[in-house]
């Protein structure tokens, strides 16, 4: 049990920032960053196509024609949405309010 600067006894967590989401602008750096990896990958896949010979020079191919889509399906993803609300918007908790009842007779 924690105390208070007043000499009472603080209920209350504290909220820990490592259960914060990432930010948006990391979030979409890490997407831009598997993208332009993605679209290297199919590059090279086109150039191994015209060097190579044989049922190898189409599964190259096949990859430099499939990768575009995966790609793109992935960096358009954005932000999936959390399992759980954060703490502070948890509904029933034991952290409410008390009623206006409840302050009269303290």
């Amino acid at each position: 049990m924690r105390w208070t600067t007043a000499g009472r006894a603080a209920e209350a967590p504290a909220i820990r920032i490592t259960t914060a989401r990432k930010s948006v602008a990391d979030d979409q750096a890490a997407r831009v960053r598997g993208y332009v990896i993605s679209m290297t990958i199919r590059i090279i896949c086109f150039l191994l196509a015209v060097v190579t010979t044989g049922y190898l020079r189409w599964i190259f191919v096949a990859g430099a024609l499939i990768i575009p889509y995966i790609a793109v399906v992935f960096a358009n993803g954005g932000r999936e949405p959390t399992a759980d609300a954060p703490d502070t918007l948890r509904i029933g908790t034991d952290r409410e309010l008390p009623s206006s009842s409840d302050r009269r007779a303290s």
